[in-house]
């Protein structure tokens, strides 16, 4: 355990510092706005709307997003039943959370695998959709940070989970139906 302990003071001192300003609570009502766009509801939309309206390339994204998904919905589960990373309010009394986690446990974050997940499935197929996707995807990250419901490490991995369950998804779409 000592080898992560390093990573675990930066980590403190990392949501300390994002969520100990005086303008935290103004920070706390934009970035609880852009959580809300990764809770899954658009992501189901998002999917529905391409599988409906470009024909055949939404029926491969669809896919795709459903077996990246797939992948990365066990492996979330895995980790955060088995790391049983406290959230970061819990180590430290001078964080607060702005909001309620639907779950216990922190480490990965959930939202950003997710968000991560969508952005990279995007860009595979829709490359003019990459950067912007991208870009709400580090944003989704971001406020799960500023919203105290995570560390960085637990974003910056649940980035990772997002993208590399993409990226297999993807292989086995190109793969399985010649797609992408």
């Amino acid at each position: 355990m000592r080898t992560i302990e390093p990573i675990a003071r930066i980590d403190l001192a990392f949501s300390l510092f994002c969520l100990k300003h005086r303008f935290n609570v103004q920070v706390a009502s934009v970035s609880r706005w852009v959580s809300r766009t990764g809770d899954g509801h658009l992501y189901l939309l998002l999917g529905i709307a391409v599988f409906c309206l470009d024909e055949p390339v939404g029926k491969l994204f669809f896919t795709a997003a459903l077996l990246a998904f797939a992948i990365e919905l066990p492996i979330y589960w895995l980790a955060k039943n088995s790391f049983k990373r406290r959230r970061p309010e819990e180590f430290s009394h001078l964080l607060h959370a702005f909001i309620t986690p639907s779950d216990r446990y922190s480490l990965p974050s959930g939202h950003t695998a997710a968000a991560f997940l969508m952005a990279t499935i995007i860009g595979q197929f829709y490359p003019q959709w990459h950067d912007p996707a991208l870009m709400w995807a580090v944003l989704i990250g971001a406020s799960r940070i500023l919203l105290g419901v995570h560390f960085l490490t637990d974003v910056v991995i649940g980035a990772v989970l997002g993208m590399s369950s993409a990226y297999v998804a993807l292989e086995y779409v190109q793969a399985w139906l010649g797609g992408v």
